[in-house]
């Protein structure tokens, strides 16, 4: 463990403990997700549609939100600092209306945490009116900065999705189509952009599909989402994935589809079926449930461990707990409990409370595991911290014997393309071997689900290259051209 870790040091903001928010969470140190958007054409409600859109999307960004819609002849958009709930009430939320909207969620990881880089972003240009929102990360923003400032670009965020903007701006192209081409064109890495305009709103998609983006309908009206969940919330019905390199515009004349680059290698995020998305979402048409249950099939099948029940560390590791239950016939129960209400801690940051802190987020039922051998699943092991302190939880409460399996294969590179994670030295599997990690997290087993496993549970069946995936943080195999420094650039947007 770094010295961060066992120091205390560097796990508070300012006077008290901030679950959930900022660069990671010191006692949790789970991934972070980056972003979500949701888009609406063609619905008198749709800044009310947004709101419950970004509800159902708030797990992918708890830092800020905003939508802004579009009627004939204005734009209307709020923005603000806080989840969904906190940032839309009945002050802001009828004054946003249109029948088009775009929203977004944001977790800022590259960009800094401030006002002006909430999303949608809004700009005034030669043809008028634009509001961008984008999820994902640009690996090449920092260099077109670069460039722009030198040419006399003013830029007002630190956002990857200003930049994009500029692009726009500066086209030789009027047409916003064209522009929006002409645009993208020149950017690398992962991205899903919702592109609003007073009469047209453009969705497109990462040339290599690394982001997840569904595409839905509520009657006649158009609905865009990073999960299809969010077509659920609002009663709207999921049609299908944008395409890599998909460029989708609806406007007076209905839906066109069309490209703004031809796909590359197929490569979405393994990490969004693995932690991110919820399980209720389908990427691809498969179900993210049912995708994880299949992981914790095949962990039981590559390592069977004796026991007496089977545990999963809530609430993303449920899934394959269930699927590794299953699988052996061990039981499942319900040995982990999250306290959902913890929210921000005004504490003083001493040590015996940061020891303390894990237990306001998770308790071990003591009555289910005392006395018995006990297999937790969990997703994944980024720092070691967490799953440290969520096995000694388990034999604190008299767990005999704790065996640990993780539905995904070890994490040892840091990802460009919009993930929040720390760089390779912070990384446990990129300094420790598996029998070390085994030692450092006080486990009596561990093992890791092979790459292998990982893509035929997932189970898409189109024999694309690897699966269809992009596993570059297992793998070191990045599907474009990143600028590998010794950190990692998370979410840009």
């Amino acid at each position: 463990m770094s010295d961060a870790v066992t120091s205390g040091k560097g796990l508070w903001t300012g006077s008290y403990y901030n679950e959930g928010h900022g660069g990671h969470d010191g006692l949790f140190d789970k991934l972070k997700e980056e972003c979500g958007v949701f888009g609406v054409f063609g619905h008198p409600d749709a800044a009310s549609l947004s709101y419950y859109g970004l509800h159902a999307l708030q797990h992918r960004g708890q830092e800020s939100a905003g939508i802004c819609t579009a009627d004939a002849d204005n734009f209307h958009y709020f923005r603000g600092m806080g989840l969904v709930k906190e940032v839309f009430d009945q002050s802001n939320l009828p004054t946003l209306v249109g029948t088009s909207a775009i929203a977004h969620v944001r977790y800022s990881t590259a960009g800094e945490s401030k006002l002006a880089n909430a999303q949608p972003l809004v700009f005034k240009y030669r043809e008028g009116d634009l509001a961008v929102a984008t999820n994902g990360n640009l690996v090449n923003a920092g260099e077109i900065r670069q460039q722009l400032e030198k040419q006399g670009s003013i830029f007002q965020t630190t956002s990857d999705t200003e930049v994009v903007a500029h692009l726009i701006a500066r086209s030789k192209h009027d047409d916003i189509v064209d522009a929006v081409k002409d645009a993208l064109q020149q950017v690398i890495g992962a991205y899903a952009f919702l592109i609003l305009t007073k009469d047209k709103l453009i969705a497109a998609l990462d040339p290599n599909g690394l982001r997840p983006f569904a595409m839905g309908k509520l009657g006649d009206a158009y609905l865009f989402a990073s999960e299809s969940c969010a077509f659920d919330i609002v009663g709207g019905t999921y049609m299908r994935d944008l395409l890599p390199g998909e460029l989708l515009v609806l406007d007076r004349n209905g839906l066109t589809e069309d490209r703004f680059t031809e796909s590359q290698t197929r490569a979405t995020c393994a990490m969004e079926y693995i932690y991110f998305a919820r399980p209720d979402s389908d990427i691809d048409a498969i179900n993210v449930h049912s995708a994880r249950k299949r992981m914790g099939k095949r962990l039981a099948s590559e390592a069977f461990v004796d026991a007496d029940l089977v545990t999963g560390v809530p609430d993303s590791s449920t899934s394959a707990a269930i699927g590794f239950a299953e699988q052996t016939g061990i039981p499942y129960e319900l040995g982990l409990i999250k306290n959902r209400y913890t929210g921000r801690t005004f504490i003083q940051p001493s040590q015996e409370l940061r020891e303390q802190g894990v237990k306001m987020k998770l308790s071990a039922v003591r009555k289910v595991v005392e006395g018995k051998r006990v297999v937790m699943i969990d997703d994944s092991i980024v720092r070691g911290t967490t799953s440290l302190r969520i096995v000694n939880l388990l034999r604190e409460a008299g767990a005999t014997e704790v065996h640990v399996r993780i539905s995904s294969p070890p994490f040892q590179n840091p990802c460009f393309y919009g993930i929040d994670t720390p760089s390779r030295k912070d990384l446990i599997a990129a300094q420790k071997t598996i029998e070390e990690i085994r030692q450092a997290i006080n486990a009596d087993s561990l093992y890791f689900l092979t790459q292998e496993g990982l893509i035929d549970s997932i189970g898409r069946k189109d024999g694309v290259e690897n699966g269809g995936f992009c596993t570059g943080c297992f793998d070191n195999r990045y599907v474009t051209y990143v600028n590998d420094s010794e950190n990692a650039v998370g979410c840009g947007c």
